[in-house]
């Protein structure tokens, strides 16, 4: 039988822990398809495309952990370099 003795389940906890799930997916989605677009340069560009494709792939890893860090709106920073990212890859592909 049961003493009832079992601690309560901790609900802030659970909803921290959803939250950064949530946020980390967003941030790993968007870095994803940065890498993607920077094959797409490395790939298909010149000189221009590649040297390009090297400085999204790096601003991709700072912005990734700055997102991680920042918490419920951290995938704002990889988003803005996969938007320039994929417009280097259409001027210069």
């Amino acid at each position: 039988m049961s003493d009832n003795s079992a601690p309560a389940m901790d609900y802030a906890a659970h909803e921290r822990t959803y939250e950064g799930f949530i946020n980390f997916s967003k941030v790993g989605t968007i870095s994803v398809l940065t890498i993607v677009l920077c094959l797409v340069l490395f790939a298909f560009g010149g000189t221009v495309a590649h040297v390009f494709g090297w400085l999204m792939l790096i601003a991709m890893m700072i912005t990734a952990a700055i997102g991680a860090a920042i918490g419920e709106k951290g995938w704002i920073p990889p988003a803005g370099v996969f938007v320039l990212t994929g417009i280097l890859a259409i001027l210069t592909v």
